[in-house]
């Protein structure tokens, strides 16, 4: 099996970033200042992130224009209500992708969520770029790629010219973080900053002004199906807070053990952008539309 993570270039501060190759390969895994009210986070998705022209190609709401050489979709698009649920394709049968992706637009998906692990930052193994690339005509929707892999920056050019819309990162996984937000938002894609239940929110505090979205993780990363830490909520109150007192418009996600169980207690805390893996899955494609209304009406 090719590599999932191959080909880094090595990159100076005083040079143009040169991309890594597109390596193949996927290995199976199983707000305002005042304050904020879970019905101001139930305003439409276009109000989270405002519309902007893909030139003769689509629109995917708010988000930057595609890379060149992706197909032309003629999907319908629905407007999006908070919470946005952004099922993970960690937890969907890797053997026909394409076909999950497909059936978790038609279902009312908002975002697909892309997690892309190097075996080193985090115990596993999984989506390279040339998957994403190979993905990104399967639908409409966003890319949503959660990047645990250190060093990062070198995969920024190449997650993004494979059809990465939104790319989060962790503090941890390089050592200018700052920077690297900069370069995703400078390479045309939003910025995301992702906290594991360990990682402090002091980040956050100095970044603030370069995310266009914060994941709190509710587990430890590396692997789906692993129970909600509870904790956490209290994180998403303080997150929150954070975004609110800065008069951010950056989402607030949550990712880890999401369920309909709990799906209301997160965002009562603040979160209006949910990941679900298992959840979401379970049942196969004829069940998808009914596990994300379950969500949503669990968190309404």
């Amino acid at each position: 099996m090719a590599g999932v993570l191959e080909g880094v270039v090595k990159k100076s501060p005083s040079s143009s970033p040169a991309p890594p190759s597109l390596a193949s390969g996927l290995a199976p895994s199983t707000v305002a200042p005042s304050p904020t009210t879970t019905a101001d986070r139930s305003r439409s998705a276009s109000e989270h992130l405002s519309p902007s022209p893909v030139a003769a190609l689509r629109q995917r709401p708010g988000l930057p224009p595609a890379p060149r050489g992706r197909k032309s979709q003629t999907m319908t698009q629905t407007t999006a209500t908070a919470p946005l649920i952004c099922p993970s394709i960690l937890a969907s049968d890797f053997a026909k992708l394409g076909e999950e992706i497909r059936a978790l637009e038609t279902a009312g998906a908002d975002w697909i969520h892309v997690d892309v692990m190097d075996g080193h930052f985090v115990p596993n193994l999984t989506i390279g770029p040339d998957v994403v690339k190979a993905l990104r005509p399967h639908t409409n929707l966003p890319f949503d790629v959660h990047l645990m892999v250190a060093p990062v920056d070198n995969w920024l050019e190449a997650y993004r010219a494979a059809g990465a819309d939104i790319m989060s990162v962790h503090p941890e996984s390089g050592p200018h973080v700052h920077r690297t937000l900069g370069q995703i938002r400078q390479l045309g894609a939003k910025a995301g900053l992702v906290f594991n239940p360990a990682t402090p929110l002091s980040v956050l505090e100095e970044a603030v002004d370069l995310v266009d979205l914060v994941l709190i993780m509710s587990v430890n990363p590396g692997f789906g199906g692993q129970k909600f830490i509870e904790s956490s909520l209290k994180k998403i109150e303080r997150a929150r807070a954070i975004l609110d007192r800065a008069g951010s418009k950056a989402h607030l996600q949550v990712d880890g053990g999401v369920v309909a169980a709990n799906a209301g207690a997160c965002v009562a805390a603040g979160a209006d952008a949910l990941v679900a893996g298992s959840f979401v899955f379970k049942g196969g494609p004829d069940a998808y539309a009914a596990n994300i209304q379950a969500l949503k009406a669990a968190a309404a």
